[in-house]
């Protein structure tokens, strides 16, 4: 058994019974298996409540063997960071013949890193804060030259803002160094980027309206994504049409460059003169009650259970051929 894949299938199912018995992957053994937790239940209770024969699985309890043996047909995931974001289950799930939502082995890959992320997408002409690559403590001199303070150090693998830090003076960044290399061997430097904040949700090959994003916190970092009431974010972002139609190609362009495929969000900052310059793309993105997606979704008419729906159609993308 394998999967053939068309990722520009936008098959639409009419009845729950075209989706069969379905797995929501949640948890995860991640840093991020808090939010998977969170992410993966909201998503089963609302393919539950559209009908959906879907039930949770764990990866981090039973093996992913168990998606045969229990019957799925397919999967909805829900895991964030290594192991569920970066292409590891998806091959699992290539090996075992069980369609999944979203990007495949090669989107997820390159999407889960930030820094080829970037190269590629510089590649067709996306700009992105200027860089520095940290391979050791050797490194962080050139840094500090080339890019100024403040900079921001991050680990180049990792999603939800873990091991970040904004660093203000050279005497600080060994420490964040440290912080970063402690989560991943792959440590970059950014130059800090002092204009606005945006991201742009995908669905099918189509834009969602802009999220224009605002903390008080030093930068929209893991606390300010999921747990703090004073983020503010701002749907239709404000920006002008033909700017929020320049940012929805850009975002579809670099999602496309990595890859990546059937929803997902890709991230922006905007420098002094208000040129959008990329972040990072996400192919798996947060579906809490903070999350981004569902709130962008919910502006251009999904509700959360709608647009749980649709993402479930992504899986149609791939097919069961052969013994």
């Amino acid at each position: 058994m394998r999967l053939v894949h068309d990722p520009g299938c936008c098959r639409r199912a009419a009845d729950t019974a075209e989706f069969g018995k379905v797995a929501v992957l949640f948890g995860g053994s991640s840093s991020e298996r808090e939010i998977s937790l969170l992410s993966g239940q909201a998503v089963l209770t609302a393919l539950q409540r559209r009908g959906v024969d879907a039930q949770g699985f764990d990866p981090a309890e039973q093996a992913l063997g168990g998606l045969l043996e229990q019957g799925f047909e397919r999967v909805w995931i829900a895991l964030h960071g290594p192991g569920g974001e970066d292409g590891t289950v998806q091959g699992a799930l290539e090996c075992l013949g069980v369609p999944y939502t979203g990007s495949g082995v090669l989107g997820s890959a390159i999407g889960m890193d930030k820094l080829r992320t970037k190269r590629l997408a510089s590649a067709i002409g996306i700009a992105s804060a200027p860089t520095v690559v940290l391979t050791g403590p050797q490194d962080l001199p050139t840094a500090a030259q080339q890019l100024g303070f403040p900079l921001i150090v991050k680990p180049a693998t990792q999603g939800s803002s873990v091991g970040m830090s904004r660093v203000e003076r050279a005497a600080d960044l060994a420490a964040a160094y440290e912080l970063a290399a402690s989560s991943d061997s792959s440590v970059f430097a950014e130059q800090w980027i002092t204009g606005g904040e945006y991201t742009v949700g995908l669905l099918h090959g189509e834009a969602l309206p802009s999220i224009r994003i605002e903390t008080p916190r030093t930068f929209y970092d893991y606390e300010a994504k999921y747990f703090r009431d004073d983020t503010r974010y701002e749907c239709p972002s404000g920006l002008a049409p033909e700017a929020e139609k320049h940012l929805a190609a850009l975002a579809l362009a670099a999602f496309e460059v990595a890859g990546a495929s059937g929803w997902g969000r890709v991230d922006f900052m905007s420098d002094r003169t208000g040129r959008p310059l990329l972040l990072e793309i996400n192919t798996v993105p947060g579906m809490t009650d903070h999350s981004l997606v569902p709130m962008a979704a919910l502006v251009a008419g999904l509700s959360f259970e709608d647009l749980a729906w649709r993402i479930l159609e992504t899986s149609f993308a791939r097919t069961r051929t052969g013994g």
